[in-house]
């Protein structure tokens, strides 16, 4: 629809919202666009969008529904999830019968048990959430088990969290979601080893511990259904591969609580062995550059604990390394930063961050004041802008390769 003032135009806007439910296919907003090319031309675009256009999302879609029960799960952490099972709702061109209830304060918040009333939306038309109860079964609240779900030992709640967990290291449900994390590409980067796969090893007994998965039974796997000599062997050979990995990916597999891979490669970095790792105090921690007093404790709470020092153990008698495999060609790029964005013409982002990290330097996922330069390619976004903003000094692939000749 063509308008020739604002007000017309905000006038439809909230016309199509208002008549949307009614609509034959599911919009979560509408776009004023000015209908002149050579006015669009004069206006221009920013990196990411056209400044000759305005986008307009409407509040996310609401309905009421009966709450059925609410699922506890156990994660990788040992944390309690609680999830709302819903009667089915038509939400946002979807049917939902399932939402988040994230915590025993959320449900306190509101008040919820089984068989209320409840309100649910999707929040930003993606994630369905009960927003309110409407109407009460009963007088009490939902209240978590004192036990765990799945391993029935004591669950607790730490002083400096909303989180419930069931801190029992031999839990089957921490176990087979710790195994799926340990075999994840950004960590041993075991290949063969899927969750299904790994969810069939656990069911079939094959794998106890996480330390199980490099002693496997081969000839055992390629007996089972589904598999054959020939990908018992494959997964044999990626397990053994992965012990040729980085500290780095080692200390991240752990799964050690606020620590993710690019912390792992921080202290691999800096302590290069394990050893040191595991005999690091929480002050020998913090001596590296953004790692706080939560990151520090989390680290040294878990080689604290003796299925850790058992673990790591085990894995080196394995054969696993646990040494840092970083070499430093030289420090020219030491106390720099660099920033990368968009397409570089003949290397990865990834193959240049090595490049930088060889030769004593850092790099970031964002732009500051303290970034050294931006490695820019094409198609470079709002990280270019701020760049310039800032007066940081951008670079080309080309000026890179020079620095580093």
């Amino acid at each position: 629809m063509r308008v020739d003032n604002i007000d017309d135009a905000i006038a439809e806007i909230d016309r199509i919202g208002d008549s949307r439910g009614s609509l034959e296919y599911d919009i979560d907003g509408a776009v004023i666009k000015v209908d002149d090319f050579s006015q669009r031309e004069e206006l221009g675009s920013t990196a990411k969008f056209p400044k000759w256009a305005v986008a307009f999302k409407y509040p996310p879609e609401e309905k009421q529904t009966k709450l059925i029960d609410i699922e506890i799960a156990v994660g990788r952490t040992g944390v309690l999830t609680p999830t709302a099972v819903l009667e089915s709702v038509q939400l946002a061109g979807t049917t939902v019968s399932r939402a988040t209830l994230h915590n025993q304060d959320f449900i306190n918040e509101k008040g919820i048990n089984i068989g209320d009333i409840v309100t649910v939306r999707k929040a930003g038309d993606i994630i369905p959430e009960v927003l309110c109860v409407n109407e009460h079964n009963s007088d009490t609240v939902f209240k978590f088990p004192t036990v765990c779900p799945s391993c029935n030992s004591p669950v607790v709640r730490l002083n400096d969290e909303a989180a419930i967990r069931c801190i029992n290291p031999e839990c089957p449900a921490q176990l087979l979601r710790n195994l799926i994390h340990f075999c994840s590409r950004d960590a041993m980067d075991i290949e063969g080893l899927g969750p299904a796969i790994i969810e069939n090893f656990v069911d079939k007994g094959l794998i106890t511990k996480t330390y199980d998965i490099y002693s496997l039974d081969y000839e055992s796997i390629a007996k089972l259904e589904g598999f054959k000599e020939t990908s018992a062997n494959n997964i044999k050979k990626s397990v053994e591969k992965s012990k040729g990995n980085d500290l780095s990916k080692l200390i991240f597999a752990l799964g050690i609580r606020n620590i993710g891979a690019k912390a792992g490669k921080l202290l691999s970095e800096h302590f290069k062995s394990m050893d040191a790792l595991m005999s690091a105090d929480v002050d020998d921690i913090l001596e590296i550059e953004g790692f706080g007093a939560t990151m520090a404790e989390s680290i040294v709470d878990y080689f604290g604990k003796p299925e850790a020092e058992e673990l790591i153990n085990k894995l080196r008698e394995a054969g696993v390394n646990m040494q840092s495999l970083s070499t430093v060609v030289d420090n020219r790029f030491e106390g720099m930063t660099f920033v990368l964005t968009g397409t570089l013409p003949t290397m990865k982002r990834s193959e240049a961050s090595k490049l930088i990290e060889s030769y004593g330097g850092k790099t970031s996922s964002s732009v500051s004041k303290k970034t050294t330069y931006v490695l820019a390619g094409e198609e470079a976004g709002s990280k270019l802008d701020k760049a310039n903003a800032l007066g940081v000094e951008v670079i080309s692939e080309e000026r890179f390769l020079e620095m580093i000749k």
